[in-house]
């Protein structure tokens, strides 16, 4: 048989020997308890408690308000006020825009820009609301030639590379 293999059979004898362990009393000599283990034993004892205590610990931080403790984590009653303040801040930002207007609507009726009779509220809330949906998103002439020129770059940047990869390999 070969060295390793010997190697394994001994370490496995060694795994399965009983051993006693015995607890004394160092004045009387008395024992107190005994155990009979082997290697083995200890090691899966071991191993299961390792496991245990990392589950247990695991659970307690998962269901418990230790959690908010760690880095990154943040209780529910605060995601729930800043989801609800963040819908209150969406929600005065466009009733400010619809005032504004509806003011200076009226700064141009009182100053004369505006007859009174073209005055309507009902107009100039739809106004508003016409003006932010007809956002332009097409590019203009100079955000396309800046892309051209990007796109020219990498073209360059991608042919010197490959010629640097093909003169390495050979």
């Amino acid at each position: 048989m070969t060295q390793k293999r010997l190697k394994r059979i001994k370490f496995r004898n060694r795994l399965f020997i009983k051993n006693r362990l015995v607890i004394l009393n160092e004045n009387t000599f008395e024992e107190i308890f005994s155990f009979k283990l082997n290697l083995m034993n200890v090691f899966v004892v071991a191993t299961l408690g390792a496991i245990f205590l990392i589950l247990i610990t695991t659970f307690i931080i998962a269901f418990t308000p230790l959690r908010e403790f760690i880095p990154g984590y943040s209780s529910t009653e605060l995601k729930r006020n800043a989801t609800e303040l963040a819908l209150k801040s969406d929600s005065l930002t466009v009733a400010l825009k619809k005032n504004e207007a509806y003011i200076k609507s009226i700064q141009k009726v009182l100053t004369g820009q505006l007859e009174y009779a073209k005055f309507n509220k009902d107009s100039i809330l739809s106004s508003i609301d016409m003006k932010e949906e007809g956002v332009n998103l097409a590019p203009s002439k100079e955000e396309l030639k800046l892309r051209e020129e990007v796109a020219n770059e990498e073209k360059i940047e991608n042919t010197s590379s490959v010629k640097k990869d093909k003169s390495a390999k050979k």
